[in-house]
């Protein structure tokens, strides 16, 4: 079991939003927890200014919808490494959507931009414990089989 330090922003009196340090493709970011969200996803304006080129994304030919928007063209990414501090894991699929609205939230509130959300399916399949008293998320290192 890795356990992992939160960092609690709290929004104007909005709630909070629980970030996290991650890396991937060796460069920093940070990202949200969410709790709500079915899956991973990453914002592709932050990729593409991170020098992620654009053919890596795959087309899904699916429009999400979330995030208070409907229609949103999504990409799938395949990440070969996806690391939160000391705890990692290979040959993540995740989706790739257009996100500016959050991080055009968080420049208004003056917070530093997210690449994206940490959603169910990392959160389940790594059995995560979040301590709101202790501001830590733990996950273990193998993955769970989910049917």
């Amino acid at each position: 079991m890795h356990i992992i330090p939160l960092e609690i922003l709290s929004l104007e009196g909005d709630g909070i939003h629980i970030i996290i340090d991650v890396e991937i493709f060796d460069k920093p970011f940070k990202m949200v927890v969410d709790t709500g969200a079915s899956k991973t996803v990453l914002d592709k304006t932050t990729l593409l200014n991170a020098g992620i080129e654009e053919s890596k994304f795959q087309n899904t030919n699916i429009l999400s919808t979330g995030l208070g928007i409907t229609n949103m063209e999504s990409f799938i990414l395949d990440l070969p490494l996806f690391r939160i501090n000391a705890w990692s894991t290979k040959k993540l699929q995740v989706a790739v959507l257009d996100l500016s609205s959050i991080n055009y939230a968080y420049q208004q509130m003056n917070f530093a931009p997210v690449i994206g959300v940490l959603g169910g399916d990392i959160l389940l399949r790594h059995g995560a414990l979040i301590d709101y008293r202790k501001f830590t998320l733990r996950l273990r290192s193998r993955a769970s089989r989910l049917e």
